[in-house]
């Protein structure tokens, strides 16, 4: 991994590690590569490009579709303090012609910009003569006919591209693309040859569950109830069901708000930013809203009709829990929903065959509705990866009904449509087996059939719903037709309908029951979170910027009192610790004095943990024998490659596949350091040398996953920094524990520096003129003049190539240092 970008991700984001497949993107980019990635929502796609944009020299482009994302990424950026900017309609002359001098003036590291934007002739005339090392173009599948969301605005980007007098790193982001999608995504904005990376579609920590119920009102008021001062989302089809949802929930007094087109573009953005900002808990709104919305703690999303597509779902679905803590996802599902969704595909595409696409996704949608097996797996297998059979986190799989043999009441279904001799839509067929006397069905001598009326006992509602269930298992095919007034959809048999009328097919459904959770935060971790809200009004951001809801439960958690124990949290980085952390330990400290904490005692009462336990920690032991067998492996492999060691894997990684015994390319992924890249790369051989070893030795293998938990690798829980000084301290070389650590000179000495610029005291001596001639040293303490000791990046900018990081750390370190 570079060890700049890690560095970057620790002093800015706060994180000790990378997601997964986040290291292997950033590693393309900073490598020059062409790159297309596919990341579920909330997956810390930003950090891909953001982290590429810090490392590498000259500006980073992004491209984004909506004004929201913008100033939200940009908002985020400036508090960690970070030249970022937007452009979009939402400037006025003034300010966009500052931002422009401010491009030409080289002040700005990250741009955004909205498509539109690429054909002004004023921004191309700037942009075009600077360094760009970066153009990132999120929600990439925008530009594709066949993405849901495809906007006429991004075919234009290739043509911006080749304005450009240099053409820069081109990566595309997206969370939901099809195999078609990608192949248009790769040609139609001209990638080179790109490395491309699908991380996995899953997001475990969100369960989903899916509830076909006309009492949709109820249903919701409830939930709301039992989950007061969360932050969720409720999604409806139409403005008016919106209208209608939101204005129920004023009535009664609960903090909500709403979005949708018909709103005028000043109250949408008000709406929103009070959405975000924490001042309202729920928002009520159509598809219109949430696309690049970045707001961590959404704890729930309610869709009230059923969306148009899995896509769609998928995408809507992955706002909730971004911080990566449990949150729930529930669709409301009734059959009307389906005749309101074909409605708005009618009138809102032109195209024929795009609609009929559209009634296809539609469809699919319907399907994974009425399906009996694991939600999850479907949704993963739909996007073309493979989800466990069980998942236990989503309704199917939790459902404690008994399976029902339906294959007599399946049999019926089948009969009667053999017996109608032509495809009829699902009405024409319910009402032939329920007895209906209306006049289609005594005009075409339905009431003749031996199956007429033989499933009196369904409800018209049920029979439609057994007779969708029964499409979404393959029992029976749904064919779209497409007519005069639009989309009309019929039913007939398949080759599985036979085996199910000969009997040599069973017909088993699972039995529906809904259960709904009540959220129960502490003391101090309420207050924490008022402490927040508070410093984000003062700062005008989101409170999210400040710390996360993660974050604040991990403090709830271990109730760090001092620096050190502050930035060991995950989400806690130098920056953000300098600008909030002391008024945060003020509180804690006097929760701990108040209530009589004793900090060294294991919180075993569940304070401000998950399922009243300390779940932060995953503690891992080297074996150091397979260890050593590992670290043979990868000498092998640098040699033949010509590449220094650990860019082949980091120590870190080897001791927790020693420690921890993977068995297959599922568990490779649960280890940190090796992306999908790395195992296609790797993971075969690293696999046989485990098996190999675990056989020889006799060892019992028990598999957990590390999910989100904060590895501990041999009971070391201190940061790289704090090694790296106890080593100096006790006479270790800096060469030395460069190596042992796989840190850079340079990143090294920033640790010693940082150190002392604390008014700390050393042990040990560094002889600096190792590190620079006296040459160097001069035009190395200009440049510190002209741009100050913190800009070690321009610095290193305005020197010759040949001087190294480090060379200029070595100086600035001098001085404080005697």
């Amino acid at each position: 991994m570079n060890k700049n970008a890690l560095e970057i991700l620790s002093k800015y984001y706060g994180y000790s590690s990378f997601r997964n497949g986040q290291e292997d993107i950033i590693n393309s980019i900073i490598s020059n590569n062409d790159v297309l990635a596919i990341m579920p929502t909330g997956g810390g796609k930003s950090i891909c490009y953001q982290i590429p944009a810090l490392v590498l020299d000259g500006v980073t482009l992004v491209i984004s579709p909506l004004i929201s994302l913008m100033k939200d990424q940009v908002d985020t950026l400036t508090s960690m303090n970070i030249e970022a900017v937007y452009i979009n309609s939402s400037l006025g002359t003034r300010e966009f012609n500052e931002i422009l001098e401010g491009i030409e003036n080289d002040k700005y590291k990250i741009i955004y910009v909205a498509p539109e934007r690429l054909e002004s002739f004023e921004f191309i005339n700037i942009i075009r003569n600077k360094n760009i090392s970066q153009l990132a173009i999120d929600e990439a599948h925008c530009v594709s006919q066949w993405g849901h969301d495809f906007r006429l605005s991004y075919r234009k980007i290739s043509l911006f591209i080749d304005s450009l007098y240099k053409r820069p790193i081109i990566t595309a982001f997206t969370a939901t693309a099809s195999n078609e999608v990608r192949k248009d995504i790769i040609k139609l904005l001209e990638l080179n040859n790109p490395d491309t990376y699908i991380t996995g579609f899953d997001r475990e920590n969100l369960s989903i569950n899916i509830v076909k119920s006309s009492g949709k009102n109820r249903y919701l008021l409830d939930y709301i109830e039992n989950h007061k001062n969360e932050s969720g989302i409720i999604y409806a089809a139409t403005r008016k069901e919106v209208e209608n949802i939101y204005q129920g929930l004023i009535k009664r007094n609960i903090s909500v708000s709403r979005y949708h087109a018909g709103l005028s573009q000043e109250e949408r953005k008000i709406n929103q930013e009070e959405f975000i900002k924490d001042n309202i808990d729920i928002m009520v709104a159509t598809n219109a809203f949430g696309m690049g919305i970045d707001k961590p703690n959404i704890r729930w999303v309610i869709h009230y009709n059923m969306p148009q597509s899995i896509e769609n779902y998928y995408q809507e679905i992955g706002r909730a829990g971004r911080d990566g803590e449990k949150s729930e996802c529930i669709l409301l599902f009734a059959p009307g929903d389906l005749h309101i969704q074909k409605y708005l595909i009618d009138i809102g595409v032109e195209n024929p065959q795009r609609k009929l696409f559209q009634h296809k996704k539609l469809q699919q949608m319907v399907d994974l509705v009425y399906s009996n097996s694991c939600y999850r797996k479907s949704i993963l297998t739909y996007f073309g990866e493979e989800g466990k059979d069980d998942c236990n986190n989503c309704s199917n799989c939790l459902n404690e009904g008994e399976v029902v043999d339906k294959t007599l009441d399946a049999q019926k279904v089948i009969s009667c449509i053999a017996r109608m001799k032509r495809s009829f839509g699902t009405t024409m067929i319910v009402d032939v087996l329920r007895g209906s006397k209306n006049k289609k069905v005594i005009g075409l001598r339905f009431n003749e059939l031996t199956t007429y009326g033989i499933m009196k006992d369904y409800s018209s509602e049920g029979l439609k719903n057994f007779i969708n269930t029964l499409v979404s298992h393959g029992y029976l095919e749904l064919v779209e037709n497409l007519g005069a007034r639009g989309s009309f959809p019929t039913i007939k048999l398949n080759e599985q309908s036979t085996k199910v009328i000969k009997g040599e097919s069973k017909v088993e459904f699972k039995e529906a029951i809904v259960s709904k959770a009540i959220n129960i935060s502490s003391e101090l971790y309420e207050s924490l979170k008022e402490l927040r809200h508070t410093i984000a009004i003062e700062n005008q951001i989101a409170p999210y910027m400040v710390f996360g809801d993660g974050t604040l439960r991990v403090m709830c958690s271990t109730y760090p009192t001092s620096r050190e124990e502050m930035l060991s949290i995950s989400g806690v980085g130098e920056v953000k610790y300098d600008r909030y952390g002391k008024v945060f330990e003020d509180v804690i400290l006097k929760y701990v004095e108040e209530k009589n904490i004793d900090k060294n005692k294991t919180n075993s009462d569940g304070e401000g943990t998950n399922d009243g336990k300390d779940n932060e920690f995953f503690i891992v032991n080297t074996d150091y024998k397979l260890y050593e067998l590992l670290k043979e492996y990868r000498q092998n492999e640098a040699k033949s490659q010509g590449i220094a060691p650990f860019m082949v894997l980091g120590n870190n990684t080897l001791k927790e596949i020693s420690g921890r015994y993977p068995e297959d390319e599922e568990d490779l992924k649960d280890i940190s350091g090796i992306g999908p890249a790395k195992i296609n790369k790797y993971g075969e051989n690293i696999l046989k040398i485990v098996e190999d070893y675990v056989r020889s030795n006799d060892i019992t293998v028990t598999w957990e996953d590390k999910k989100r938990l904060k590895l501990v690798l041999d009971g070391e829980s201190r940061k790289n920094n704090e090694i790296a000084l106890d080593l100096l301290n006790q006479g270790e070389t800096l060469k030395n524990i460069s190596y042992e650590l796989e840190i850079s000179l340079s990143t090294l000495m920033g640790y010693v520096c940082d150190y002392v610029k604390e008014n700390k005291d050393i042990k040990f001596k560094i002889n600096f003129k190792d590190y620079y001639t006296e040459e160097e040293k001069e035009m190395i303490e200009a440049a510190i003049n002209n741009f100050g000791e913190e800009k070690i990046g321009e610095i290193k900018k305005a020197l010759p190539e040949y001087i190294r990081y480090e060379s200029i750390r070595a100086v600035i370190l001098e001085k404080y240092i005697k």
